[in-house]
C-alpha cells in the first residue's frame, strides 16, 4: 500500500506539494470516491484519477543518489539510524533495489531501481561495469601496487585473486582505483593485504553515471542514455 500523495508524485508527473494540493481541493478520486486525505493508502490495482485523467504506473524507476558519510546502504525502514531510503523520500515506497552498496563511512554514487534485472547488470562481474573510487591511505602508496592490482590480489579466506583493477596514483597518499567487481569491503581489504590502510573512500562513478551537478545527499532520476548504457553483457 502507498500513500496517495506519494503515488501521485511518483506516477503523475507532479511534485509532492502539488499532489497534496490536488487532493485537498477534491480533484483526486480513488475507485470513484473523492479523497481529501493526503495520507490515504492506495493499492496499485486501484483506479486513481486526477484532473479527470487516470494515473497509472509509469514503469520502472532508476535513481542516482549522492550518498553522504554516516548513511547506511539498506532499504530496511526499521533501521534506527540514517539510511539511503531517508535520502529518497519521494520513492521510498516503490520497492527500490540497490545496485551495489557502500560502507557507512564511504561517500558517492549509489544506484537504486525497481528493475531487478538492471541492478544485476550493474553489479555482476560478467558485465564488466567499471566503478571508479577516489581514496586516501594512512601510509604512502607503493608504486608496485599498480602492477600488483592489475594482476589481482589474494584476499584472506578467498583462494581466487581479485579481478584486474586499474590503480592510478595521484599523490603520495591519494589514488584512483577502477574495479569491475564488488567483493565485501574489497578496496579496504586489497590495501590491507598489501600493508596499507584506506582512510577515506569515495565512489565517483559507476559506468557513465557520475555525480556532476549533484550535491551531497541529493538524488535524481537517471537519463535514458544512462539506463541503457548498462544493457550490454561483456
Amino acid at each position: 500500500m502507498l500513500r496517495l500523495d506519494k503515488y501521485l508524485s511518483n506516477h503523475a508527473g507532479v511534485s509532492r506539494s502539488e499532489a497534496r494540493a490536488y487532493i485537498k481541493n477534491g480533484i483526486v478520486t480513488v475507485n470513484g470516491d473523492i479523497i481529501r486525505s493526503i495520507g490515504q493508502k492506495v493499492a496499485l490495482e486501484d483506479d486513481i484519477f486526477m484532473l479527470n485523467q487516470q494515473v497509472s504506473i509509469s514503469g520502472e524507476t532508476y535513481i542516482l543518489l549522492y550518498k553522504p558519510a554516516g548513511v547506511i546502504c539498506t532499504t530496511d525502514e526499521e533501521e534506527k539510524c540514517d539510511t539511503v531510503m531517508d535520502m529518497v523520500p519521494d520513492y521510498d515506497d516503490m520497492g527500490l533495489l540497490m545496485a551495489g552498496r557502500l560502507d557507512k563511512d564511504t561517500t558517492g554514487v549509489v544506484l537504486l531501481s525497481t528493475d531487478g534485472k538492471w541492478t544485476h547488470k550493474v553489479t555482476s562481474p560478467n558485465y564488466l561495469c567499471e566503478k571508479v573510487y577516489e581514496l586516501e591511505t594512512a601510509d604512502p602508496i607503493d608504486e608496485d601496487l599498480v602492477s600488483h592490482f592489475e594482476r589481482g590480489v589474494l584476499l584472506k579466506d578467498n583462494p581466487k585473486p581479485t579481478d584486474p583493477a586499474k590503480l592510478v596514483i595521484l599523490d603520495t597518499h591519494k589514488a584512483r582505483l577502477t574495479l569491475t567487481e564488488g567483493r565485501y569491503h574489497q578496496i579496504k581489504r586489497m590495501f590491507g593485504a598489501c600493508g596499507n590502510k584506506v582512510t577515506s573512500l569515495h565512489r565517483s562513478a559507476v559506468g557513465i553515471v557520475n555525480l556532476e551537478g549533484l550535491e551531497e545527499g541529493g538524488c535524481r532520476k537517471l537519463t535514458k542514455e544512462e539506463i541503457d548504457s548498462f544493457a550490454s553483457k561483456a
